[in-house]
């Protein structure tokens, strides 16, 4: 029975392993903290916050499940990594869609609701009024619920002091970013242009567009959480960790989403990283360096394998969604990073699609 526990709470290191796991524990973990939050956005008192609540979790269920894949590399902490993701996921997707179908272009706006975002990883800040300057304000506690459930999972992990300055860099980058893609279209890119100046020389291998879509995924907030479960983390180790993230993994994962989401973000009016290129090749190209960088990134951290397969299944996850078949262009680049796959990539493409048709 010990040998038992212990082989479960090795972390993954081939791809039926981790996706026994994710079909075992994740995704119906997953689902019932979402249960959880879907009946407690049910009950928003104001219509346009109940519907953008509701309508973040219906739309980007995906999106918890794919962060809350880090609690596959730790079964035994699984109850406190799965709500704490699912919780922090659920902001980031319903501030987003507050801003992206926003009743203002405020800036203080856009930077107060995200502010939840900072407090909820800062134990020690003060809760603020995140409505305060927007019209729509009673959301019946939603988001304080969400930034509090954040906390309390937090103070459960041992190692959370030396991971928390990360934490706070990404999500900070994370924050700004969304205050300079929602405001005023005429005023926006020259807004991310000023601020990939102040920050170019972290990324200097990076476009601007990439740097921007690097600083919009919460990808290395949850591998810092996973890493906060061992309580002998320190900062150096924390850093490695940061740096492996921040900027090719997390860039991968905003480019390829950027990239599925081009026909729709042209409809919605939204900025969309991926159309600053001059060609689809030029496209392709870029994205292939960043999977490369992504990749030998990684290759410095324990158990690196882990760390691959959460690359080849993010690849995987995008080019296997609905909306690739829908976009004739994207299709073909879609068909052209697949080709000659490694098997890994394969496997997951195939689980992907799985997922999409049986669980979501």
């Amino acid at each position: 029975m010990i040998e038992h526990v212990q082989s479960r709470n090795k972390i993954p290191r081939e791809p039926l392993r981790l996706m026994s796991r994710v079909y075992k524990f994740i995704l119906p973990d997953v689902r019932k903290e979402l249960n959880g939050w879907r009946e407690t956005a049910g009950n928003i008192p104001d219509p346009e916050l109940r519907k953008q609540a509701l309508a973040s979790i219906e739309t980007k269920e995906f999106h918890c499940q794919g962060g809350s894949v880090y609690a596959a590399a730790n079964l035994e902490q699984r109850h406190i990594l799965i709500p704490l993701i699912v919780a922090f996921q659920t902001i980031s997707d319903y501030l987003d869609n507050l801003c992206d179908r926003s009743t203002s272009m405020d800036p203080g706006d856009f930077r107060l609701l995200h502010q939840s975002m900072l407090d909820a990883v800062n134990p020690e800040f003060e809760i603020s009024d995140y409505y305060a300057l927007r019209d729509e304000r009673d959301d019946g506690g939603y988001l304080i619920s969400l930034v509090n459930a954040c906390r309390l999972g937090i103070s459960k992990l041992p190692g959370y002091r030396a991971a928390q300055p990360y934490i706070t860099d990404l999500v900070k980058l994370y924050t700004d970013l969304q205050v300079y893609k929602h405001i005023d279209p005429n005023l926006r890119e020259a807004a991310l242009l000023d601020w990939w100046e102040q920050h170019k020389e972290r990324t200097p291998e990076l476009h601007w567009n990439e740097f921007a879509a690097a600083t919009g995924s919460t990808l290395g907030v949850f591998m810092l959480f996973l890493a906060a479960t061992n309580p002998e983390l320190d900062e150096k180790s924390a850093k490695v960790i940061h740096n492996a993230y921040f900027p090719h993994v997390c860039g991968l994962h905003i480019m390829l989403d950027y990239l599925i989401d081009q026909e729709e973000d042209e409809i919605g009016g939204d900025l969309n990283f991926c159309s600053y290129y001059d060609n689809k090749e030029i496209m392709l190209h870029r994205i292939a360096l960043i999977v490369e960088g992504a990749r030998k990134d990684v290759a410095i951290l324990p158990v690196s394998s882990f760390h691959v397969m959460i690359i080849e299944g993010l690849v995987a996850l995008y080019l296997s969604d609905p909306k690739v078949s829908r976009q004739q262009e994207i299709r073909d680049i879609s068909k052209q990073l697949m080709r000659n796959s490694p098997l890994m990539r394969v496997f997951f493409f195939i689980n992907s699609r799985w997922i999409r048709k049986h669980v979501v």
